[in-house]
């Protein structure tokens, strides 16, 4: 089936980007959409958002042999047919997924199935692996440009992981998160990705990290319409037809300051916030949002919805692996907790209509985007 794959990036670190991608994800899911999460940022901070340490302890324990050494390939040979499937049976990182195409080996004969998170949501953990097929990706990406076929393999193989198991679970969307990073693993995912937005911080430094998004994006492009003219598409079947698409931005953690400004947030926050269309306007192509109204471009996603700060809402949301509107009903909440959590219990549940109303700008601007 076809799954729309949008990925949460800024340049700047530190903006929410993992607390935005965990809740609009959950949010998908409530209002009825299948979802997947893909954990692409090798610090991992959305598999620790979501899963409990041990559970990823025992999920990468069972890896290392394939992941370091002796590698892939050799512990293939290794280990017996049925230890094999048992071990594809469970839930499995992506660096796993993606290791036989690291490594040149081949494709895994059968997917490994996603961790079940809710009702419609699922979630395939990362690895702080991961930066070796970064490597991989930075020696192979000239290679693809005169036809070599395990470089256009390594280009495409995330887009392709993620198609295949939209078509075996019927994944409507996919979210992945990704580390701050412009370097060839990010290339590869905002390359071939169909959207994406950027949540910001009200400060100087996104301000920055939009404009190297916006440079790095346009040499990107560039690139990608070389190597399709130069690789016809039947030799590249995994690669999106068109580059990604910007569906616009939104502020987050911003200090709540009713009535201060326009945003009702404190006008030191405000004064930085104010800039923020006018510089994705400057540096992001404009036909990358070809569809949406440049009017409606200018506002954040969702208006205020999920701009204001949560306070301590999202430490307790990772600590209990669970969404901020689900934490008055959680059924183990630690004595400790529960003062605050219950006792703000109105304020909790009142973030599932924010996050919601976030997601259904989203959803239109990516029908507007598809349109245009």
């Amino acid at each position: 089936m076809s799954v729309n794959i949008i990925s949460v990036f800024n340049n700047k670190g530190g903006v929410g980007k993992t607390t935005l991608t965990f809740h609009l994800a959950h949010a998908l899911a409530a209002l009825g959409k299948k979802v997947l999460l893909v954990d692409l940022d090798p610090q991992c901070n959305l598999t620790i958002y979501s899963k409990p340490v041990e559970e990823i302890q025992d999920l990468w324990d069972a890896e290392v042999s394939y992941i370091d050494e002796p590698g892939y390939g050799e512990t293939r040979k290794r280990v017996s047919l049925r230890d094999f499937n048992a071990l594809c049976s469970k839930p499995r990182t992506i660096h796993f997924l993606l290791k036989p195409t690291e490594e040149g080996t081949g494709e895994l004969d059968t997917l490994p199935p996603p961790y079940r998170l809710s009702n419609n949501l699922d979630l395939i953990p990362g690895r702080l692996t991961l930066h070796m097929y970064e490597e991989m990706v930075a020696r192979r990406w000239s290679e693809a440009f005169v036809g070599q076929p395990l470089a256009i393999r390594t280009l495409s193989e995330i887009r392709r992981l993620i198609s295949a198991y939209a078509d075996q679970h019927g994944y409507e969307f996919a979210i992945v998160d990704t580390s701050p990073s412009l370097g060839p693993l990010n290339k590869v995912i905002l390359s071939t990705v169909d959207a994406f937005l950027i949540p910001c911080a009200p400060d100087l430094f996104s301000l920055y990290g939009i404009r190297n998004i916006g440079n790095s994006l346009s040499r990107w492009r560039t690139e990608l319409k070389t190597l399709y003219s130069l690789i016809a598409p039947s030799r590249r079947p995994n690669l999106p037809t068109n580059f990604v698409r910007f569906l616009g931005y939104t502020i987050y953690n911003a200090k709540l300051r009713t009535g201060s400004s326009k945003w009702d947030m404190a006008i030191a926050h405000y004064n930085y916030a104010k800039q923020i269309p006018d510089v994705i306007s400057d540096h992001i192509p404009d036909e990358l949002s070809a569809g949406i109204a440049k009017k409606k471009l200018k506002l954040p996603i969702g208006g205020t919805a999920v701009m204001h700060s949560h306070n301590t809402y999202p430490t307790h949301a990772q600590k209990y692996h669970t969404p901020m509107w689900a934490l008055p009903s959680h059924p183990r909440l630690e004595a400790e907790d529960q003062p605050t959590i219950r006792g703000n219990t109105p304020r909790y549940k009142q973030t599932k209509a924010a996050y919601e109303a976030f997601a259904i700008d989203m959803l239109d601007r990516l029908e507007l985007s598809e349109g245009g």
